[in-house]
C-alpha cells in the first residue's frame, strides 16, 4: 500500500515510443508508474523488417533510474479482463490512482504508406480496437479509483490527425474519437475533482520515426529536426496534473506544444517545439449538449 502519498500513474502502451518517454518523465517527477503493454521482457514487434527495440521491463528500469518507481504489468489491451486486473492490482498495491495516460494503440507497419485506404491492409482498422475502444475500457476501470482519490486526470494521446487528413481514415477516426471521449467524460466527471483531456502531440522522435526517417531522409530530415521527444510531453502531462486550474480545462483538446509554452517547458537542450496550428489546424471546441 502507498504509505507516503506518492502520486501514482498508469501509462498504457509503454514498452517503447511515446508511452515509454512519458513514463520516464513521470518517474523523473517522483511518481510511481504502472506500465502496460504486450512486450514484457522482449519485443517481437518489427517495422519494415527491422526489430523495434523496447520492453516493459526496460521501461520500468528507466523509470526507476529517473527517480520514480516503475512497475511493469504485461497486459494485452484487446483483453478487457486483463485491463480490469491491471487496475485491480493498482488498487490493491497503492490504494490510489492520480493519472491515467491512454497511449496504447495498434500501429500497422503500412500506416504511413501513400495510397488510399482500400489499397492498404484491412488490419489498419484495428486501431479502432486497440487505440479507441481500449482507451474507453482503461478509463472505465480507472475512473472509480480516480474519483475516490478526489483529484486526478484521464489523458488521451491524440494528434493533429483528429482534425486534418493524416495516415488515412482509421487513424483520423481513432484520434477524433479520443477527443470526443475527453469532452464527454468531462461531463460525467464534473464535480469529482477528476479532469479528462485530449492532447495533440506534434511529430515525435521515437524508434518508429527513426526507421521511417532513415527511409525517407529527404522528406523527414527538416521536419524531424523540430520534432518533440516523448519525455517533453510527459513533463507537460505532469504539469497539467498539478495545475490548480486543471478542472477549468477538463473536456478540452489541447496542443501540447502550446501548453508547454504556458508552463515554460522546453526540450532538454532548451529548444521550444513549435505548434502546427497554422499548418495543420486547431482542435474543434467541444461543448457537449446535456440530454435531460
Amino acid at each position: 500500500m502507498n504509505a507516503n502519498n506518492t502520486k501514482v500513474a498508469v501509462v498504457t502502451g509503454a514498452s517503447r515510443g511515446v508511452g515509454k518517454g512519458i513514463a520516464i518523465a513521470l518517474g523523473a517527477a517522483g511518481m510511481t508508474v504502472y506500465l502496460s503493454g504486450r512486450s514484457a521482457t522482449q519485443s517481437s514487434s518489427q517495422l519494415r523488417g527491422q526489430p523495434l527495440p523496447g520492453s516493459l521491463a526496460e521501461t520500468a528500469e528507466a523509470v526507476t533510474r529517473a527517480g520514480g518507481k516503475g512497475i511493469a504489468v504485461p497486459c494485452d489491451h484487446r483483453d478487457d479482463e486483463q485491463v480490469r486486473e491491471l487496475f485491480e492490482r493498482v488498487e490493491r498495491e497503492q490504494g490510489r490512482l492520480d493519472l491515467l495516460v491512454n497511449n496504447a494503440a495498434f500501429l500497422h507497419e503500412n500506416l504511413i504508406d501513400p495510397g488510399p485506404f482500400w489499397e492498404k491492409p484491412l488490419e489498419l482498422v484495428d486501431i479502432l480496437d486497440v487505440g479507441l475502444r481500449s482507451a474507453y475500457v482503461a478509463s472505465y476501470y480507472a475512473a472509480p479509483l480516480l474519483v475516490r482519490n478526489g483529484h486526478g486526470l484521464i489523458s488521451f494521446v491524440s494528434s493533429f490527425g483528429a482534425g486534418c487528413y493524416m495516415h488515412g481514415p482509421a487513424y483520423g477516426a481513432q484520434k477524433s474519437g479520443c477527443d470526443k471521449f475527453a469532452a464527454d467524460m468531462a461531463v460525467d466527471l464534473e464535480g469529482t475533482g477528476v479532469a479528462a483531456l485530449s492532447l495533440w502531440l506534434g511529430p515525435q522522435r521515437t524508434e518508429r520515426t527513426a526507421i521511417a526517417g532513415a527511409e525517407r531522409a529527404d522528406q523527414y530530415e527538416a521536419f524531424m529536426a523540430m520534432a518533440e521527444t516523448p519525455e517533453f510531453n510527459g513533463r507537460v502531462i505532469h504539469a497539467l496534473l498539478n495545475d490548480p486550474n486543471l478542472q477549468a480545462l477538463s473536456g478540452q483538446t489541447l496542443i501540447t506544444a502550446e501548453v508547454a509554452q504556458g508552463y515554460g517547458i522546453t526540450e532538454a537542450e532548451g529548444r521550444q517545439p513549435p505548434s502546427y496550428r497554422e499548418m495543420l489546424g486547431a482542435p474543434h471546441p467541444q461543448h457537449p449538449a446535456r440530454v435531460i
